[in-house]
């Protein structure tokens, strides 16, 4: 079997030091950090107030602290956002330069690894695992391109800040509420209302969901349509694999109907994944506001 360990250069990782920290975090994310010990992780998200993905990331708690494994490209303003909501805590926020992240899959054997941390994806057992480490060591490690990992993740049918953005997706789009990402029994934290009303209404049409073509899928952003009627947006695309924001009750109402969907004219399938767990396409198909 191929060993499949991939380094992530559109990753970064940022540090939280101090005896507050998950205390501190408890009341901003979306996951519960509460009682995580050293080398557990959760996946999560912070909202705006109105309850959309501003970022998501993995959270690793260390012995005095956590480390943050988050898009490269909005470290920086993680770090701004939680050091406006850190007030008067005595709690040190810095992202750390001399660390690096890799993803590795296919019962990769990191055991010999000499420094860093290992943890399974909480959002899916498939996805496999992550590493934080020195960035010698990633590179050391690295058998696979970091397109081999997208595609694995497309495959699977699941999300990454590439394809959420910031501002975009509520939690439900993203499929959050199927992977453990948001605890819907914890207490406040930013953006909460919003988020448990949509899991008590049920009101959740739009998912992010896996599609493929016969061909190379265009760039993110084209429209995904049935006839002339769009259904959604495709958000990520790598070859022929790609993930898209579809408005399931007209996707069921397209395909009762025979009605194929195409991006750019060229006909995709959607799938719903293996771990899903919400209401088939069909059950949905009635409402169409």
């Amino acid at each position: 079997m191929t060993v499949s360990i991939a380094s992530l250069p559109d990753r970064a990782v940022v540090e939280v030091k101090g005896e507050d920290t998950l205390a501190f975090l408890q009341d901003l994310v979306t996951a519960n950090v509460a009682d995580l010990k050293p080398g557990q992780a959760v996946h999560s998200a912070l909202l705006t107030p109105q309850g959309k993905i501003l970022f998501d990331f993995f959270i690793l708690a260390t012995e005095g602290g956590a480390l943050f494994d988050c898009a490269a490209e909005s470290a920086a303003s993680l770090i701004q956002r939680l050091t406006m909501y850190r007030l008067r805590r005595a709690l040190s926020i810095d992202q750390a330069d001399k660390l690096a992240v890799a993803a590795c899959w296919d019962d990769a054997d990191l055991s010999s690894m000499s420094e860093g941390y290992v943890f399974r994806d909480p959002r899916n057992a498939d996805l496999g695992a992550r590493v934080i480490a020195p960035e010698a060591v990633i590179t050391s490690i690295s058998t696979q391109p970091p397109e081999a990992y997208q595609d694995h993740r497309y495959k699977l049918g699941i999300g990454d800040a590439a394809e959420i953005g910031s501002g975009d997706l509520f939690p439900h789009e993203a499929c959050y509420d199927q992977f453990s990402s948001v605890d819907f029994s914890k207490g406040c934290y930013v953006g909460q209302e919003v988020v448990s009303r949509m899991q008590h209404r049920g009101t959740a049409r739009s998912r992010l969901v896996p599609v493929d073509a016969a061909a190379a899928l265009p760039e993110p952003g084209a429209k995904v349509m049935a006839d002339d009627r769009p259904v959604g947006t495709l958000l990520g695309a790598h070859g022929s694999n790609g993930l898209a924001l579809i408005r399931l009750d007209r996707a069921a109402k397209a395909a009762s109907a025979g009605t194929v969907l195409s991006v750019d004219g060229q006909q995709i399938t959607m799938h719903k994944p293996a771990w899903a767990r919400w209401a088939d396409a069909a059950d949905t198909a009635g409402d169409d506001d």
